[in-house]
């Protein structure tokens, strides 16, 4: 591939994820931020990680006591999180696209749910 292809390749990827992080609203983002004062004052908040299993033991790592339920599978094991419907939960994922899906899948289901801005890289960048 070409430098110049890599370049058109890498603004349109930018783009794209700008444009997702566009479409969130207020109401359902969360930032690190938020994520770690709720986690300190919130002992209701529940975090779902929606990355696949082998994703939490790589270097980005995960936050302890998470619930881990891929996004490939939300939806046909959504009932796993009738238990929570009351509570607020946080979804988090590697970059915050996924757990954007995760997010509005919840939310169609009348779960509280944030999607958490930056994901895993975000909260391991603020956790140095």
């Amino acid at each position: 591939m070409t430098k110049s292809r890599v370049i058109m390749f890498l603004s349109m990827f930018n783009f794209i994820n700008f444009l997702g992080y566009a479409q969130q609203d207020k109401d359902s983002t969360m930032t690190v931020q938020d994520l770690k004062k709720l986690m300190k004052d919130d002992s209701t908040l529940v975090i779902l990680d929606v990355r696949t299993p082998a994703e939490l033991v790589d270097p980005l790592g995960k936050i302890d006591n998470v619930i881990n339920i891929p996004i490939q599978e939300l939806e046909i094991r959504i009932g796993e999180l009738s238990e929570y419907k009351d509570k607020g939960i946080a979804v988090i994922c590697r970059s915050g696209n996924r757990s954007n899906t995760g997010t509005m899948i919840l939310c169609e289901n009348g779960f509280n749910a944030k999607n958490v801005l930056g994901g895993m890289i975000e909260y391991k960048r603020l956790s140095k």
